[in-house]
């Protein structure tokens, strides 16, 4: 949308934002007049003291400033009501309305100056009258500096949250009292890096349950190209488990940033072996930890009838995907379980590779395993078309939005698409550009069908292996608290994830913690698992 252009420069602010901050200075300034004009009115009689006739002239010249103030700030209110997102014609008042706001801060500051003045010199009147104009200074005061004083405000609460949660978190993770420090425990098993992350081994045994002697090797070592993993025993399901961390730290990040394409020597005979350049580097980095430095030698000289099982989350579950396909030359019978898993991961010749031996498990509408870059090429193409395209102003989209996230309801409701015969009304430069409509430019085509032509440095990947979608039943409430979310599992097609999908849960679905609650209510229930395999297929022995 245009930025607004004030002395000459254009600000990062459009005409149209102004709704909200303007309702809420409106909203004030008429608390301040009526509050004003009560003062006035009960003790106008009593101002006949020394001193009186300075007071009662200030507050009939704060009346009128205030009414003044009161008009312009609903001027630049009703201005910024109008148009649409692309098209400001109708708002092409609000820079001298907004000049205007700006001139009147001067007798404010003077009027306030002298009311403070004529307080201090010890007036002789009513001492209501005498306190209430210097609550007029007072609130004066913080209406010029709201947004220093939200700020600091904001900045003082999120300080103390973080302080907070990271005591509690320190709290939390830390080895029960009585259970030795699994530093103390080196000798049963490796232990690599330290525990900087607050990844502490005893938070670990508590979540799975296995004891020391199950562990073969731990590494909390991290840098960019090298996760944090383990390799542990589960004799439960005689496995042995190598599990990949996801993304958790600034390193991490900057693997799953490294989205340029990277051609792998697998030895197998495949037509383009190609996967994503970060999460490719990090699985080699594990496979020299586990076969070169003979980990898993060492795993299974322990357990040599255990078969071998990768699991990870997110960015480990890329890891996790890419590192089965490297071991399953040494090791015929591994198995991958990709949690969350990256979209752009794999090339379409290794993702058909794939089907055999990996399985992805992907919940509701989950952003990450939608993630890659020809799909942000095509959510940006998309979003500019619905910008471009829009016939509602900002400020009732936005309260529509508010809306659905407190009560729900139907989104289908709030239509937001011009009319076929509308569309000329759109002339107006959108982000410094000329006009989508007007200008035919390949960069800016508004077809949402398909991506745009992945160049051959982003090549177009996929997810790992099979995948199981779980889907939500029905609906709950906004906030999770009402009613807890029922599920469904089927198995999904990766087209089915060629899209973003913008949604209030497309981040939350990619929480581990959600994940598991998740698959939990399903295997509770195997009656909500739709086209589940037969007990005596191939693909029972899958899941």
């Amino acid at each position: 949308m245009p930025g607004m252009v004030l002395f000459g420069r254009r600000w990062a602010i459009a005409s149209d934002d102004l709704v909200f901050p303007g309702s809420f200075e409106l909203f004030l300034r008429v608390l301040w007049w009526i509050g004003s004009l009560t003062l006035y009115l009960l003790h106008r009689r009593k101002l006949g003291c020394a001193g009186g006739v300075l007071l009662s002239t200030y507050l009939i010249v704060l009346l009128l400033l205030l009414a003044i103030i009161i008009g312009v700030v609903s001027a630049i209110v009703y201005v910024s009501m109008k148009g649409t997102i692309c098209n400001p014609g109708p708002r092409k008042s609000m820079s001298k309305l907004l000049y205007i706001r700006l001139a009147l801060f001067l007798p404010e500051m003077v009027w306030a100056s002298l009311g403070a003045a004529w307080v201090a010199q010890g007036i002789q009147c009513d001492r209501t009258v005498v306190n209430g104009i210097i609550a007029t200074v007072i609130v004066r005061t913080q209406t010029w500096y709201p947004a220093t004083s939200q700020q600091a405000l904001l900045f003082s609460i999120s300080s103390r949250i973080t302080l907070a949660a990271s005591r509690s978190r320190r709290k939390r993770l830390a080895p029960p009292q009585g259970s030795p420090s699994y530093r103390s425990r080196t000798a049963e098993y490796d232990l690599v890096g330290g525990d900087q992350l607050n990844c502490h081994f005893g938070s670990i045994l508590q979540t799975t349950g296995l004891q020391y002697r199950d562990f073969i090797h731990v590494s909390f070592h991290d840098k960019v190209y090298e996760l944090p993993f383990l390799v542990a025993l589960d004799h439960r399901k005689e496995c042995v488990v190598v599990a990949v961390r996801g993304t958790m730290s600034l390193q991490d990040i900057l693997t799953d940033l490294s989205a340029e394409s990277e051609t792998l020597d697998l030895g197998v005979d495949l037509q383009d072996c190609v996967a994503h350049k970060g999460i490719s580097q990090a699985a080699k980095y594990i496979y020299r930890r586990l076969v070169h430095d003979g980990i898993l030698s060492q795993a299974f000289s322990v357990a040599p009838e255990y078969r071998l099982v990768i699991v990870g989350h997110s960015l480990g579950a890329g890891a996790a995907a890419l590192l089965a396909i490297m071991l399953r030359g040494s090791y015929p019978q591994v198995r991958a379980y990709a949690f969350s898993p990256p979209r752009g991961l794999l090339s379409k010749s290794l993702y058909e590779y794939s089907q055999d031996f990996i399985v992805s498990l992907i919940l509701g509408k989950d952003v990450i395993p939608r993630l890659s870059v020809s799909n942000m090429e095509d959510l940006k193409k998309r979003i500019l078309r619905v910008i471009a395209h829009c016939n509602k102003p900002k400020y009732k989209i936005l309260l529509h939005g508010c809306w659905y996230e407190l009560f729900g309801g139907s989104t289908s409701n709030c239509a937001t698409e011009l009319d076929g015969g509308s569309q000329g009304a759109l002339t107006q430069p959108l982000l410094g550009e000329q006009s989508l409509l007007t200008r035919s430019s390949p960069a800016y085509s508004f077809s949402s069908d398909s991506p745009l032509d992945s160049s051959p440095k982003y090549p177009p990947l996929y997810p790992p292996g099979r995948i199981i979608h779980l889907e939500e039943e029905g609906a709950t409430g906004r906030f999770g608290c009402c009613s807890a979310a029922q599920y469904r599992a089927r198995w999904a097609h990766e087209s089915a994830f060629g899209k973003i999908l913008i949604g209030p849960k497309m981040l939350t679905d990619h929480m581990p913690d959600i994940l598991m609650k998740a698959l939990a209510s399903v295997v509770a229930d195997r009656g909500v698992c739709l086209s589940c395999p037969s007990q005596g297929g191939s693909d029972a022995d899958m899941v």
